[in-house]
């Protein structure tokens, strides 16, 4: 090959290589990003942002470009479109995740977390998408909207999942009394989006008793960094009460709903205390003990004077144990004394069969069961597991209502006392004096 044809092929490949970085000019409403400027354009702006990341030798790429430049100019004065030559920003390619060309991403609410841009690549579904990402920008920030990181993969777009940030996590997860189930997630991790709306069920059907969280760790690398995030998803359970941060286990459930549904619930039954029994004083004791528990166990003990305080207490303490056993099901429990309480006795026909006795009412559906067997430690477990089996006899409560509760002074754990009895004067009673008919 001759000196001349040896530039000319020199040239050549020299033009491609001119042409192929510049898929996008000046006069293109395309705007070329570096690593110079992205941060100050993009990042750090109020714009949602629609970038391409490419690669000059890519086909695609160039196939892509009449349809981007026509994006960008439908999106003018609304939505920023850029474009990003990762051959000659590696870095910031790589910062990214960028692994194919062309990549788009849309940066909007969060922009530490862009979302994956995954439709066809056409002027239309990229203008689309894009609007799209500005409509959730501002729902967001009138209030009611998702962040833009829960549409990257996260659970936290769930009303019932708490969106949890360096700023909030103490304060909501360690300083708090709740326990919680916390996800770690990354937006591009596609596991993390596969959990995405079993975190969202679960966390739902959990609701009340355990608190779930997500926390991007792309964004809050503080509390990634505390906890040892090193890959995704990581979930961390904190128990109930008090806490640090040294209180994280490991989860090691399973990813389905049901599965963190029923790993949460154990840890939630090793975490509940056992029920008080509570003395029924007052109408408004009756209805914090029982008016949202799925049932109540009333028992009605013998009369102070017919049972001293260490045979009350015995038979407390059976009551107890039972609670402790059936503290799970989350049942209300209260007691009265014989005759304390006689409309309650009435409608729930204890009494009967003397003291002591026992029913266990559904208040929502005012119906109840009572124990025909030994009111003993083997007699109640019997009759309650019955129950919580969805086995035993039932009865609608009468009046389908719960009647008049009277005000009791509360046991004060001392044995009863008889009444005084007055002494009557004889002395001036004439014993032999009779009555004529």
């Amino acid at each position: 090959m001759g000196t001349s044809s040896l530039w000319l092929v020199v040239a050549f490949l020299a033009g491609l290589t001119h042409s192929g970085w510049a898929l996008y000019s000046s006069s293109d409403d395309v705007v070329e990003l570096n690593a110079n400027n992205f941060d100050r354009l993009v990042v750090k702006s109020d714009e949602v942002w629609i970038v391409e990341f490419y690669a000059p030798f890519c086909g695609h790429c160039r196939n892509l470009v009449p349809e981007y430049k026509k994006a960008a100019t439908a999106l003018k004065g609304v939505i920023k479109v850029g474009g990003i030559n990762c051959e000659e920003e590696q870095s910031l390619c790589g910062q990214y995740g960028v692994r194919g060309y062309p990549t788009i991403k849309i940066f909007g609410s969060n922009k530490r977390t862009p979302v994956d841009y995954n439709g066809q690549r056409t002027a239309k579904d990229i203008a689309e998408s894009g609007l799209a990402e500005a409509k959730k920008k501002i729902k967001n920030v009138l209030g009611g909207g998702s962040s833009g990181s829960s549409e990257s993969g996260s659970s936290s777009g769930s009303n019932d999942v708490v969106e949890l940030t360096d700023s909030n996590f103490d304060k909501l997860v360690l300083n708090g009394d709740d326990i919680w189930l916390v996800e770690f997630f990354a937006p591009w991790c596609g596991h993390c989006k596969n959990l995405a709306p079993h975190w969202a069920k679960a966390a739902t059907e959990l609701k009340g008793k355990v608190k779930l969280g997500a926390l991007d760790a792309t964004v809050h690398t503080i509390k990634a960094r505390q906890y040892g995030i090193e890959g995704y998803p990581t979930i961390k359970f904190f128990a109930g009460g008090a806490k640090d941060r040294e209180s994280a286990q490991d989860y090691d459930g399973g990813r389905t709903a049901s599965d963190i549904v029923n790993w949460a619930l154990e840890k939630f039954s090793e975490n509940i205390p056992a029920p008080e029994i509570v003395q029924l004083t007052s109408e408004d004791v009756t209805k914090k003990t029982c008016e949202d528990k799925p049932l109540c166990v009333v028992s009605v003990l013998p009369h102070i004077l017919d049972c001293d305080a260490a045979c009350r207490n015995k038979y407390l303490a059976i009551l107890a144990k039972m609670g402790e056993k059936y503290k799970k099901k989350q049942w209300g429990w209260l007691w009265s004394e014989g005759g304390a309480q006689p409309e309650i006795e009435n409608i729930l026909d204890i009494g009967g069969f003397g003291y002591p006795a026992m029913a266990v009412v559904n208040v929502k559906k005012m119906k109840y069961s009572l124990l025909r067997g030994s009111f003993s430690e083997d007699g109640i477990n019997e009759f309650l597991r019955d129950l919580s089996y969805g086995r035993g006899h039932t009865a609608p409560v009468k009046g389908a209502a719960l009647p008049k509760i009277y005000d009791v002074e509360p046991w004060d754990g001392k044995d009863g006392q008889l009444p005084e009895e007055e002494d009557i004067d004889l002395s001036d009673v004439d014993l032999e004096e009779k009555d004529e008919l």
